[in-house]
């Protein structure tokens, strides 16, 4: 599990690990941090894929296609993949906690920093990679932008399993508030790489019970082998070691 990570990747105990626990009353705000913007193309969409760890959505990232920009931000970043991470229940199951809060699951949108050359180059950089997070929380109005994803579940049950993914906008996952929190930190599986600018959004989607347990449907088996359910996919908050959060809004 997540607490042995370091054994074989050392950078797992670094000091600016992810996710984190973000309590209101350490946040600065910080009135000069600039609106983000996501410009996505529908066409870029490509894949969904089961691999064992996550339910992922692949774009095409070979142009600046689909690019983030702005926010915390110098420069236009690559849309290369989204994935969730949920609970084994709806009382938890997201990655960050919010003074003390849990949501149901967590959404990553993975953006990379073209101005390195390619993917891999990015992951060794400190501005390497930006990721928006969106909280998923189950509540009355589901948003139905997640049926899309949903509705191909069953044919990714297991592990390995890819199915088609064609003209898909991601922005319509979007909350309606811009605001967001920021800080520096890592990918949230191994080798968890210090490379990653955060842009989290204050605001959740809602979603179904149903959905969330449609999510709970996947395997982290291969076809043919014992079942074993995906679920609880999230690694707990790190120390904060001095890292300063930022807000957009007060």
């Amino acid at each position: 599990g997540p607490e042995r990570w370091h054994e074989n990747y050392p950078m797992a105990k670094g000091e600016k690990q992810s996710p984190i626990e973000i309590n209101s009353k350490d946040v600065r705000h910080d009135s000069s941090l600039p609106v983000w913007h996501a410009s996505y193309d529908p066409g870029a969409a490509k894949t969904i894929l089961n691999n064992g760890r996550t339910c992922r959505v692949v774009f095409d990232d070979t142009f600046d296609r689909s690019v983030l920009r702005g926010g915390p931000l110098t420069g236009a970043y690559r849309l290369r993949q989204l994935h969730l991470h949920w609970g084994s229940s709806d009382d938890h199951g997201s990655e960050h906690v919010i003074d003390g809060v849990k949501y149901a699951a967590e959404l990553h949108m993975v953006h990379w920093n073209p101005k390195h050359g390619n993917f891999a180059g990015a992951l060794k950089q400190p501005d390497g990679v930006a990721v928006i997070g969106i909280f998923l929380k189950v509540g009355k109005t589901p948003k139905p932008e997640m049926k899309r994803i949903l509705e191909e579940i069953d044919n990714i049950k297991t592990k390995g399993k890819e199915a088609p993914f064609q003209h898909f906008d991601p922005s319509i996952l979007f909350p309606k508030s811009r605001d967001y929190w920021t800080y520096h930190g890592s990918f949230t599986t191994p080798p968890c790489e210090e490379c990653i600018t955060w842009i989290l959004l204050r605001e959740p989607i809602e979603v179904s019970s149903d959905q969330m347990a449609k999510l709970r449907s996947l395997s982290k088996n291969v076809e043919n082998e014992p079942e074993n359910p995906l679920v609880d996919n999230w690694r707990p908050p790190q120390p904060l070691k001095g890292r300063v959060v930022r807000a957009s809004f007060k």
